[in-house]
């Protein structure tokens, strides 16, 4: 196990090539990019063909639009959801280290607290042997 390496490096190494894909495809969905480019070429395609004196390859009202953002709705879903099922497992990964980091944390803190305990009454036994030294 490389050490130099987090959780999610570690977990992202280890996806395979599709699905680095979709968490790419799923990531540029996401974006405000995506919706202000798709929405130019919504007003683009729709102007095209509203204003278009020679040729509507997709006249009012727009089917073949409809047709490619069902086409788009169909491949978009099953990819958003396989990086919503990766997601899940590296929030699960995380978790699972998160609980391991806590109980090493913990019994640190046991000992450390076992250790000030052991010097506490170790100091209260030399202040008692002293007291009774000066009696």
């Amino acid at each position: 196990m490389n050490l130099s390496k987090n959780w999610h490096q570690r977990h992202y190494d280890s996806l395979e090539f599709g699905s680095r894909i979709a968490d790419s495809v799923a990531k540029g969905m996401g974006s405000w990019r995506f919706i202000i480019l798709q929405t130019v070429f919504v007003i683009v395609w729709m102007g095209l063909n509203l204003i278009g004196f020679c040729y509507h390859w997709d006249a009012y009202p727009f089917i073949l639009l409809n047709l490619l953002f069902s086409t788009q709705a169909a491949y978009a879903a099953p990819i958003i959801m396989m990086a919503q099922n990766r997601q899940n497992e590296r929030d699960r990964i995380q978790a699972q280290d998160d609980y391991n980091t806590n109980k090493e944390a913990k019994l640190e803190i046991e000992a450390l607290a076992a250790k000030l305990n052991s010097l506490e009454v170790e100091k209260l036994d030399k202040i008692i042997q002293i007291l009774e030294n000066m009696q």
